[in-house]
């Protein structure tokens, strides 16, 4: 049997992504990469795909990652061997437990050189363990096609029961690793090799377009999305199918729940409690701060709930944990395909995969159910705009909290229409949960990294997803999370650069913990001073500093005013808005005196 050189090895690869419909690969840079490297420089020079670079192989794995959110299609992540695949395992795992479909290009020496002590060799197959729907080793010299096509098919969730998510194709290559200098191979560079002089970064660098930038994963304002969606259940749903029965039923919308939730609980006239990310936080049922309202409508209430539909998968509130564990209550969980977040016999509620089981549990709102909720949501708002509007804040300084940030900011990219919203796990999120108000209809798609939920990578995922867009995107995240992930700043001079604005919320330190039970104990004397440091984690990072350093710009907002104006600037190049946010001593208090305030 005749041997691949790893040039064609390298092709073959790449022409099989092309095949699956990958537009989009991100490359950290290494040597035993090389061939795949040079393969995708000339699919790039002809317009075949396009190519990201990033030198931190963390970065480039949620690059990749918000890539594929952005896309709703797979994309794919390349690095050399040894340490650089291990870097990769966060975004790994944030793909396996989101459903995301991460193609994990690996790069390896050859049979011959593994267990021998080589430079750079360890046992990268299966290193993903179970995190990956696929694993498979590509000896060198050997067609990788059939494996890269096998990869794709997992990944897109093309397999029976199989939901997509991450795969990994281990890929093993001999000297020489660069096409022949011949001229037979390295012209085929030339379109690459003779671009225009790379602008400078006074320049602002290469602008945010980028080849297959698409304006879809739905077109970027959520009111087309919600449309089709209502249209497709519309469809499904004869009108003879819809209940006579009645219940007092809420619908909760968790995390990628979509706007089917959001026309299912209007079609039935039910309260629609919908997470930020659930892209259903919008129309006349959608109820904002529903975590303060859950007691109104308890056990002990005149207008008790009964039973509860849920979409998607909520993980923002224990008030919410705390209704789906109730076992006095019929609860059902809407799963019309395959999803990786749970495991089969592991959810106490009624799984149910069909539209016609869902409308007959769920039933129609009784008289007065939504009215109702929409009462006490129409008070808790109002009660809402007075605490974050400076009464009561405790801060005569007008220094903008989390909530206050959260809620200026949905507004702001609510009417952009067709702008993206990247929330930040920690805070962010859950101040967004409470404060972002429903609108009438959504325009903007919503992402934030809830599959584990961690703060990790998420500068890089968020320019992943404003370059496949092209449209504007804002990010909200803390400032823990924004030093995490700082490396995701670096953009390349040669690289596109998004339009991207980081909104960061610097209150000196990680401020959830504030509001968990260790804030209760930092008011102790005996354990203040632990808590602070090993939870509140204080620093004194210099974020502006550090905008100059990558080339960023930067506008620090010390009033609710100042973030008012920074909010309504365009969008127009990768800027950090930092926000001298209220201190984090006063975040507990603050919470108690809203929860008050709405009748929790």
């Amino acid at each position: 049997m005749t041997l691949l050189s790893s040039m064609d090895a390298a092709r073959y690869v790449v022409d099989a992504l092309e095949r699956a419909g990958v537009r989009h690969v991100v490359v950290a840079p290494g040597s035993r990469s090389a061939p795949l490297v040079y393969a995708l420089a000339e699919a790039e020079a002809d317009n075949r795909l396009a190519s990201h670079v990033r030198i931190d192989e963390r970065v480039a794995g949620f690059t990749a990652l918000g890539l594929a959110l952005g896309t709703g299609e797979a994309a794919a992540v390349v690095t050399t061997s040894g340490t650089a695949v291990g870097n990769l395992l966060p975004a790994v795992m944030e793909a396996n437990h989101a459903g995301v479909p991460l193609v994990v290009l690996s790069a390896d020496r050859p049979e011959e050189l593994r267990g021998t002590g080589a430079n750079q060799t360890t046992v990268q197959l299966d290193i993903f363990g179970e995190h990956v729907r696929f694993a498979t080793d590509v000896p060198a010299g050997t067609d990788p096609s059939s494996a890269v096509a096998t990869a794709l098919t997992a990944a897109l969730g093309r397999l029976p029961g199989i939901p997509a998510g991450p795969v990994q194709v281990n890929l093993a290559f001999r000297d020489p690793l660069t096409p022949a200098l011949d001229g037979s191979e390295w012209e085929r560079l030339l379109p690459v090799v003779d671009a225009p002089e790379t602008p400078s970064m006074d320049d602002g660098g290469p602008t945010s377009q980028v080849p297959g930038a698409t304006a879809a994963a739905g077109d970027g304002d959520g009111a087309a999305a919600a449309a089709a969606a209502a249209n497709a259940i519309a469809a499904a749903i004869p009108d003879a199918a819809l209940p006579g029965t009645s219940h007092r039923t809420v619908v909760v919308a968790g995390h990628g729940a979509g706007p089917e939730a959001e026309f299912f609980a209007r079609l039935l006239g039910l309260p629609l409690l919908a997470e930020p990310s659930s892209n259903a936080r919008f129309g006349p049922n959608a109820i904002g701060p529903y975590r303060f309202l859950l007691e109104r409508f308890g056990p002990d209430s005149g207008q008790p709930i009964q039973r509860v539909v849920v979409f998607g998968r909520p993980t923002l509130s224990r008030q919410v944990s705390a209704l789906l564990a109730r076992t006095d209550l019929e609860r059902a969980l809407f799963v019309p395909a395959p999803v990786p977040w749970f495991e089969a016999g592991r959810r106490t509620e009624l799984v149910l995969t069909q539209w016609g089981q869902l409308l007959g549990f769920a039933g129609r709102g009784p008289d007065g159910w939504l009215a109702a909720w929409q009462a006490a949501a129409a008070d808790a708002e109002h009660a809402l705009d007075g605490m974050l509007e400076g009464v009561g804040t405790g801060h005569p300084d007008d220094r903008p909290t989390g909530l206050a940030t959260a809620r200026a900011l949905w507004r702001t990219a609510q009417r952009d229409h067709g702008s993206n919203l990247v929330l930040g796990s920690s805070n962010p999120v859950r101040d967004a949960d409470l404060a972002a108000r429903p609108t009438p209809d959504n325009h903007i798609t919503v992402h934030s990294n809830r599959g584990l939920a961690g703060i990790d990578g998420t500068i890089a995922t968020a320019t992943g997803i404003a370059l496949v867009t092209d449209r504007p995107t804002r990010v909200l995240l803390g400032d823990v999370t924004f030093l995490h992930d700082t490396g995701a700043l670096n953009l390349g001079a040669t690289e596109a650069r998004p339009a991207l604005q980081i909104v960061v919320l610097n209150d000196g330190g990680g401020g959830i913990f504030t509001l968990l039970e260790h804030g209760r104990l930092a008011e102790a004397p005996g354990y203040a001073a632990a808590v602070e440091r090993f939870f509140g984690t204080p620093h004194t990072a210099d974020i502006g500093a550090l905008a100059a350093a990558f080339g960023w710009g930067h506008v620090l907002v010390r009033t609710t005013a100042e973030l008012a104006r920074a909010l309504a600037a365009p969008v127009e190049g990768p800027v950090i808005v930092e926000v001298a946010a209220a201190g984090r001593d006063g975040l507990r208090a603050l919470h108690a005196r809203i929860a008050a305030a709405l009748g929790s």
